[in-house]
């Protein structure tokens, strides 16, 4: 037999491997063991046959994830590359250039170098497009061109990339890069402490607990976790940091599968750091997963108020499932509950609407905290208190999605000399610089009403609608396009929140961005006046 036709045998039989350990050998096997039969058949002539040489394993993964794209996005076929990733997430260090990488088809962007490690030591600025890694063009490489990033520590690599239109070279020497779980905490006031957690990968429980235990030693009797921009990671992480503010042996998550050995209750199993002190966990709309556990719970148990904006909604927990040839199957095994009982999923994946989108839960069930007080399912995690300017909304969302905010304060950076944070303000000069900005660029976001009035105009079997009402419907529109602009001032808050945010990364990294939230930014400053108002704070959790 041929090595070609070894190729082509060898991998169905992954697709084998794959679909049976995703059974659980339910009772319809008969149907399951049909289809696997009439895949591997069709795989086989449609390789052998067809006109044109074929690459088996660019079907097979095309095959895979085409069907996973089914069910939700949570659950991925992980290739070996993908679960040493994998592994290194969760881990906490791996070796590379030190930076947050952004992909697209003919070139990588620099997001975020990181400070002191080697992007930033070569010279990369956020910004930076790369289109050449060694000899290799970007846009040549058919895969994630960021993986040709990765490598031995010491061994080293000629970057070519654009810089304002400039194309310049820097060679950058791979080092260890440690990912900490929480990058910073500080004292806000003398009595109060300040926590960032913003991954729940291995470090996360260890390190929270050395913050809290190093602001208690500087005096802190408050604290304010923030779990903002958190997307997640280990759930047994998750239980153990919330395990430092509340007893050992509280239940904190219950999940529930088809597969009876996934379901589970989680218990806290170690002793706390304080279980008294005044707690603020401050969301919003990228806290996700762990981070809803987390907020969750302590919201379910009245152990901490949550301030902030609704949290995203994630209450699907995966776990990874060997496959042959070093492959794995990140499945979603179960659905989440916390202390109260509710569910917090936000999407639907099962039941889509006619475009194939996931709906959103709108039918919440109320439950009931430790102290009565109500709480909901369905949506996330909903804050006891709302910050305004954490808030997401559609525009500010669209802006941040489509470059145009991180684009900005590009330009910013290479316009504007700033040389100490206490000197940066951001003017209204400065907002309506930014205004323009977007009018000049090729942004454009369509809302809901507009995707709605388009549909009803272009619908040919519609005969409801004579001219006049077409005409006014063509207007409508028209004047829609108009107000986008006008939206820029209504959601002003929440924009200048995002855009003082990146600009303050340029020049400070993200630890000066922290120092700079300890005195501007609202959420924390609201946490802080309340954690100053025991009969207030207190008053909420009853």
């Amino acid at each position: 037999m041929s090595n070609l036709i070894k190729k082509k045998v060898l991998v169905p039989a992954i697709a084998i491997s794959f679909l049976i350990v995703g059974s659980s050998f339910k009772s319809d096997f008969f149907e399951i063991a049909k289809q696997i039969e009439i895949f591997t058949t069709l795989f086989k002539e449609l390789n052998m046959n067809y006109v044109d040489d074929t690459n088996p394993a660019e079907l097979m993964d095309t095959a895979i994830k085409n069907m996973l794209d089914d069910l939700d996005p949570y659950t991925k076929f992980l290739n070996e590359q993908d679960v040493e990733e994998y592994k290194m997430n969760n881990a906490g260090e791996y070796s590379g250039i030190g930076a947050l990488v952004r992909s697209y088809k003919d070139k990588l962007l620099i997001v975020e170098p990181h400070q002191g490690y080697p992007a930033d030591k070569a010279g990369l600025k956020a910004g930076d497009e790369v289109i050449k890694i060694g000899d290799i063009a970007v846009s040549d490489f058919d895969d994630n061109a960021s993986e040709l990033l990765k490598g031995a520590n010491n061994t080293s690599i000629k970057i070519t990339y654009k810089r304002q239109g400039e194309t310049k070279t820097t060679t950058i020497t791979r080092a260890s890069v440690e990912v900490d779980a929480v990058p910073f905490h500080r004292m806000v006031d003398e009595k109060t402490g300040y926590i960032v957690l913003s991954k729940f990968n291995a470090k996360a429980s260890g390190q929270t607990k050395e913050a809290l235990n190093d602001l208690k030693g500087k005096g802190a009797e408050k604290i304010i976790l923030d779990l903002r921009g958190n997307p997640g990671g280990l759930l047994s992480e998750a239980i153990n940091v919330t395990n430092l503010f509340v007893p050992k042996g509280e239940l904190i998550v219950t999940t529930k599968s088809k597969v009876k050995k996934f379901n589970q209750e989680y218990k806290t199993r170690n002793r706390p750091v304080d279980t008294e002190i005044p707690l603020v966990v401050l969301v919003d709309g990228s806290s996700a997963s762990a981070s809803e556990i987390v907020s969750g719970s302590l919201q379910d148990l009245d152990r901490a108020v949550v301030m902030g904006a609704r949290s995203f909604g994630k209450g699907l927990v995966q776990r990874p499932l060997k496959l042959t040839y070093g492959t794995q199957l990140k499945v979603t095994i179960s659905r989440y509950y916390t202390p109260s009982g509710r569910c917090i999923q936000s999407l639907d994946y099962w039941n889509r609407d006619k475009d194939g989108n996931a709906k959103r839960t709108t039918n919440f069930k109320d439950f009931t905290t430790r102290n009565g007080r109500k709480v909901q399912d369905g949506g996330g995690v909903l804050p006891d208190l709302e910050v305004e300017s954490v808030k997401a909304n559609e525009l500010t969302n669209a802006l941040l999605s489509n470059n145009v905010i991180f684009d900005y304060a590009t330009d910013y950076y290479y316009g504007n000399h700033l040389q100490h944070i206490a000197d940066f303000t951001f003017s209204d000069q400065d907002f309506q610089d930014f205004a323009q900005f977007v009018s000049q660029s090729d942004f454009s976001f369509e809302t809901k009403t507009e995707k709605a009035l388009k549909s009803a105009l272009l619908n040919k079997d519609d005969v409801i609608f004579d001219e006049a009402v077409k005409n006014d419907l063509k207007t409508l529109l028209s004047d829609i396009e108009k107000s986008k602009l006008a939206a820029l001032q209504t959601f002003r808050k929440e924009i200048q929140s995002k855009l003082k945010g990146e600009i303050i990364k340029r020049y400070f990294y993200r630890e000066g961005l922290y120092e700079y939230y300890l005195k501007n930014d609202e959420a924390i400053l609201s946490a802080t006046s309340l954690l100053k108002d025991d009969v207030q704070y207190r008053g909420i959790l009853k």
